[in-house]
């Protein structure tokens, strides 16, 4: 499934590097958003076979100055977020987790730490979501998105960060 996904992805940058090189010019976010909001339309008879892709997209959107995030329905429907979004079947907990934490003006690490929680918090209800494995080494891909453009952070750094937040929620449990 992860490599329809990974095609999924690609089709939709090559549709966007097509569309820079016809018009000769970058795609807004907005134009962005609405691209890939079609795409989805145009597979809704695979989500109805089951086969759905339910993506974020997130970008940082010079003409405003600001971060933007976008989430979708099976059905292409667009939906801009304000300060965070989770899809797929352990949202509700994710994002109980980032409603509790999050707050303006975070650091990078108090972002990431937000972020692996949820993911932890997710996957500890939730079957179906995969959540960070120190013991096989399997970690979140963590991002940052700013003005200067996408930076995935380091594997190493994700695995400290969810160390800690291990440790830290193991010494307040009661045994």
């Amino acid at each position: 499934a992860s490599d329809v996904y990974k095609r999924q992805v690609r089709l939709f940058q090559f549709q966007l590097e097509h569309y820079e090189k016809v018009e000769g010019k970058a795609l807004s976010l907005d134009g962005k958003a609405n691209q890939l909001s079609q795409m989805l339309r145009s597979h809704l008879s695979m989500a109805l076979q089951g086969f759905v892709v339910i993506p974020l997209f997130a970008g940082y959107d010079h003409r405003q100055d600001t971060g933007r995030l976008f989430q979708f329905d099976a059905t292409g429907g667009r939906y801009e977020e304000r300060d965070h979004a989770a899809t797929g079947s352990g949202s509700v907990h994710a994002s109980t987790v980032v409603k509790l934490r999050y707050r303006a003006g975070m650091t990078e690490d108090e972002a990431v730490d937000v972020v692996v929680e949820a993911l932890y918090q997710a996957a500890d209800e939730d079957s179906a979501t995969g959540g960070p494995d120190p013991i096989r080494g399997i970690y979140p891909v963590v991002a940052s998105i700013t003005a200067d453009g996408f930076q995935r952070l380091a594997d190493d750094r994700v695995a400290d960060r969810t160390t800690a937040l291990l440790e830290s929620l193991a010494g307040g449990r009661a045994d």
